[in-house]
């Protein structure tokens, strides 16, 4: 089973195409229940079956919209067995109301309610399972799916992007005379970016990959000038967490290319480490175009690469994007204890 984090597997349920496509199963379901052997065949027999197994998909759902930021950080198998007792609870409590609402279902014996509460509490547990192992089926092929456009996007980023290097070349050589010693700094910082990009570890300390982002992000400054200033919240020690390389970059790259470069006047970045008791924060926030229609597609990728990283890693990290107002924030969250070894 998936990890919940930001994005990814809980706020996929809340889709319009999940619903659908839950509604749809649930439709079917009662179908097949209804031409099963041994049962009455009518409109009455289906009706009562798709109420039961409508309300009880669509209760499991809501318990888990309920209880989601409890689940963001929970391990897979945790919310496994949270939706299981979910669907089970939903269902007992939906034949209940049926019994209630179809009437004479009160009348019958403690041994024939027994029966038919284990009965529904079977055919729910069944149709849970099926439904988790087709569910997690998709998930890989989707993880999969994403883990291959990272290693394109790794391939891209072996070569640097042309227009990135062009661009800090041109800023270095229009600095040479007019300003050595920013010319110098460009330099270095592009050769740190350099060394990290090409040849750097799979995983590395947090304040690493601080400085990776810094790095880039202090070339960045140098081309566009006053248009651009950075605020870095960051406090002066950084815990030991490891984090996968290139993780950080890609949000201050994504708030560069989808924000700064899109707007005329001048833009700020923020790029901010909050630490709670368990967890610690990384937020990147960066102005949204003006005009939103002009926004560059693409970017979900990166975002989406960089998620799946962070699950490889660690299923308790995660990365949540979202837009407040004209800022668009992305946060990478990571547990401070000690990631478990896999």
């Amino acid at each position: 089973m998936p990890t919940a984090n930001g994005e990814p597997f809980l706020e996929a349920l809340w889709d319009s195409r999940t619903l659908a496509c839950v509604v749809l199963v649930a439709e079917a379901i009662a179908a097949a229940l209804s031409l099963s052997p041994g049962t009455q065949i009518g409109w009455i027999s289906f009706g009562i079956t798709s109420f039961m197994t409508q309300w009880t998909a669509l209760l499991t759902l809501a318990g888990l919209y309920i209880f989601r930021h409890h689940l963001r950080q929970a391990r897979p198998v945790t919310i496994a067995k949270f939706t299981l007792a979910l669907l089970l609870i939903a269902a007992a409590l939906v034949l209940f109301v049926a019994m209630a609402v179809v009437g004479g279902g009160w009348s019958m014996g403690t041994r024939n309610w027994l029966e038919l509460l284990l009965r529904t509490e079977g055919i729910a547990l069944t149709v849970g399972l099926l439904g988790m192992w087709a569910f997690h089926t998709h998930w890989r092929a989707r993880q999969y799916a994403i883990r291959a456009k990272q290693f394109e996007l790794e391939a891209l980023r072996a070569r640097i992007q042309p227009h990135f290097l062009f661009n800090t070349l041109n800023t270095g050589a229009a600095l040479v005379r007019l300003n050595p010693a920013r010319a110098e700094c460009l330099l270095m910082d592009l050769a740190e970016l350099f060394r990290a990009t090409l040849a750097g570890p799979e995983h590395i300390l947090l304040s690493k990959e601080l400085d990776i982002a810094k790095h880039y992000l202090d070339i960045e400054q140098l081309r566009f000038g006053e248009r651009l200033s950075i605020v870095w919240k960051v406090p002066d020690a950084t815990p030991p967490v490891t984090v996968p390389s290139l993780s950080i970059q890609p949000l201050v790259e994504n708030a560069i290319r989808h924000g700064v470069e899109l707007r005329p006047g001048a833009s700020q970045i923020v790029v901010e480490v909050r630490q709670t008791s368990d967890t610690i924060v990384v937020e990147v926030s960066s102005p949204l175009p003006p005009d939103k229609t002009t926004a560059r597609t693409g970017h979900q990728v990166g975002l989406a690469a960089v998620r799946a990283r962070l699950h490889d890693l660690d299923s308790r990290m995660g990365l949540q994007t979202m837009t407040q107002g004209d800022q668009f924030l992305a946060a990478l969250h990571a547990p401070l204890a000690e990631i478990p070894s896999r």
